[in-house]
């Protein structure tokens, strides 16, 4: 997790008492957010400027005695410390729901940039997963909008929270290209350009008048041995087993 704590991101000393209030039962889960307004994506090294406008924003103009919510997570995956596992957030919509699961904030909005990218997605999960670990917080998992009338964390967001938040799948590589590949490298590791054929090949003859063989026939015919040897060992065990 790509973690900035609140004095990398130059967070405010938070108000007392009520900022220091901890949570008083055992975290369900989480909730995730979205920032309910127009949000305009931005070069990392301005997103620190832009979490310390959301905590003016909560703290001036709120009223509140922090940043809502317990992390934020800007488009680049980085996750910012809001009021962490400790410390009771305010970004629920009750103190109950607020006592009841901790809150991750995604910076993507209602308007502007409304899909969260994929680094994005990973920073959220890295979030719920630290949550759980470290808070420690149950398996729920939720949109503001569960148990709360609102439209938070927005459709993309929710349709990404109700299939459990999975992590972004990484490019779908085809069998045909698994094998250039292998035979790429096997051929990179069997560097010569040609081998006498073995006179008692296992599987891979020869064909015609071919007497050599690539590094990949090589390769393959090993292969072939390997899984022979191996299925006459079990034999034998299961021989002297009986």
């Amino acid at each position: 997790m790509k973690l900035v704590t609140r004095s990398q991101w130059g967070a405010r000393a938070y108000r007392k008492p009520n900022g220091a209030t901890p949570y008083g039962r055992s975290r369900r889960g989480v909730k995730v957010h979205y920032l309910g307004a127009a949000y305009s994506d931005r070069t990392h090294d301005k997103c620190a400027a832009y979490v310390r406008s959301l905590q003016a924003s909560h703290m001036d103009g709120n009223g509140w005695s922090d940043i809502g919510y317990s992390f934020v997570v800007c488009t680049h995956g980085y996750v910012y410390e809001g009021r962490g596992l400790k410390r009771r957030n305010s970004a629920n919509g009750n103190t109950t729901l607020n006592d009841e699961n901790y809150a991750v904030c995604a910076l993507v909005g209602s308007s502007g940039l409304t899909e969260p990218t994929d680094p994005q997605l990973d920073g959220v999960r890295d979030a719920i997963e630290h949550c759980r670990e470290q808070g420690p917080a149950g398996d729920w998992l939720g949109g503001h909008r569960d148990g709360y009338a609102t439209t938070c964390p927005g459709g993309p967001l929710y349709t990404w929270v109700k299939k459990g938040a999975p992590r972004p799948k990484e490019d779908t590589v085809t069998e045909a290209q698994m094998d250039e590949i292998a035979n790429k490298v096997v051929d990179r590791l069997l560097s010569k350009d040609a081998f006498d054929a073995p006179p008692d090949a296992a599987d891979y003859k020869p064909t015609g008048p071919q007497s050599t063989w690539s590094g990949r026939t090589v390769f393959r015919d090993l292969v072939v041995r390997v899984r022979r040897i191996s299925a006459d060992t079990a034999a034998i065990r299961k021989k002297l087993g009986a």
